[in-house]
C-alpha cells in the first residue's frame, strides 16, 4: 500500500515537472537566441539580417540590396538616461569617430528627429543636421521595448561596398535641441567594429572591438588610439515567424526528456 502511494506521488511529481518545463522552455530559448532575433518592428518594417552588437546592449537589423547598393537599417539601443539619444554610423576612412557618417536619433520639442552628422573632429554636435557622404532617406525613430529607441534609415552606398567600419553610441541628455556629450566608460569606447553587410557567410560572433574615440564631446589624442582593425563580423538571418515556431516547438521535448531521466534517476 505504501509502495503504491509512493509511486502515485512520483507520477504526479513527474507530470508537474514536465508541465513546467514545457511552458518555460520556449521563453528561455527565445531569450537565449539573442536580442536581435526577438526584436519586433512596426508594420512595414522588416529586415533580412540582424546582429547583437558587442557593446551598449545595441542591436542592428538590416537589408542590403546589392543590385542598387542600398542599405535599409534599424538600430536599437537604450539611451544612457531618459531623454537621451542613440546613434549609429559608418566610417569610410577609419575605425573610430573621426570621419564617421552618422545618424543620431533624439527628441526635439517632444518628437523624435534623426539628424545626419559628418563627424569631422572632437566637438559637440549642433541642433541641425550636417551633410554626410551617403544619401540618407526614410529617416525616423520611435520607442521600442524596455526603454530602447529604434532608429531607422536607408543609405545609398558606393557600388561594391559590402564591408564597413561602423560605430554606435548612446547619450544621456539633449541640450539646446542637440545631443549632449556621452560618457567615456569602456563600453562607450568599445562601441565600434567591422561589419559584413552580406552577412550570411560571415562569422556570427563579433570579435571584441578595440577601444576607440568618443562620438562627440571632449577632445582626444587620435595618435594614442589603438589602430587594430578587427575582422568583419556578420549577422544572423532574421527568422520568419514560422521558422522560429518550428525551432522553439521541437527543442523543449528534448529538454523534458532529459529532465525526466534525471528525475527518475534521483527517485
Amino acid at each position: 500500500m505504501a509502495s503504491a502511494m509512493t509511486q502515485q506521488h512520483r507520477g504526479r511529481a513527474i507530470l508537474q515537472l514536465a508541465s513546467v518545463l514545457l511552458l518555460a522552455s520556449p521563453a528561455a530559448m527565445l531569450a537565449a537566441a539573442g536580442a536581435c532575433e526577438s526584436a519586433t518592428f512596426p508594420a512595414g518594417k522588416s529586415y533580412t539580417t540582424c546582429a547583437d552588437l558587442s557593446a551598449l546592449g545595441a542591436t542592428l537589423h538590416w537589408t542590403y540590396d546589392a543590385a542598387d547598393s542600398s542599405l535599409s537599417l534599424a538600430f536599437t539601443a537604450k539611451p544612457a538616461a531618459t531623454g537621451g539619444w542613440v546613434a549609429w554610423g559608418i566610417n569610410p576612412t577609419g575605425d573610430g569617430m573621426k570621419g564617421a557618417q552618422t545618424l543620431v536619433a533624439f527628441k526635439q520639442t517632444g518628437a523624435y528627429v534623426v539628424n545626419t552628422y559628418n563627424l569631422t573632429g572632437y566637438r559637440p554636435l549642433g541642433a541641425a543636421s550636417t551633410p554626410i557622404a551617403y544619401e540618407a532617406t526614410e529617416l525616423a525613430a520611435d520607442d521600442g521595448a524596455d526603454g530602447t529607441v529604434r532608429l531607422y534609415g536607408k543609405l545609398q552606398l558606393p557600388k561594391g561596398m559590402v564591408t564597413v567600419n561602423h560605430i554606435w553610441q548612446v547619450g544621456s541628455a539633449v541640450a539646446s535641441d542637440a545631443p549632449a556629450k556621452h560618457a567615456f566608460g569602456q563600453e562607450n569606447l568599445d562601441a565600434k567594429g567591422s561589419l559584413s553587410l552580406i552577412g550570411a557567410d560571415a562569422p556570427e560572433a563579433a570579435p571584441a572591438p578595440v577601444a576607440g574615440a568618443p562620438l562627440s564631446g571632449e577632445s582626444g589624442d587620435m595618435e594614442t588610439q589603438a589602430a587594430l582593425s578587427p575582422a568583419p563580423s556578420g549577422g544572423k538571418p532574421s527568422p520568419s515567424p514560422s521558422a522560429a515556431f518550428t525551432a522553439y516547438a521541437s527543442s523543449p521535448v528534448l529538454v523534458v526528456l532529459l529532465a525526466l531521466a534525471g528525475f527518475l534517476a534521483i527517485v
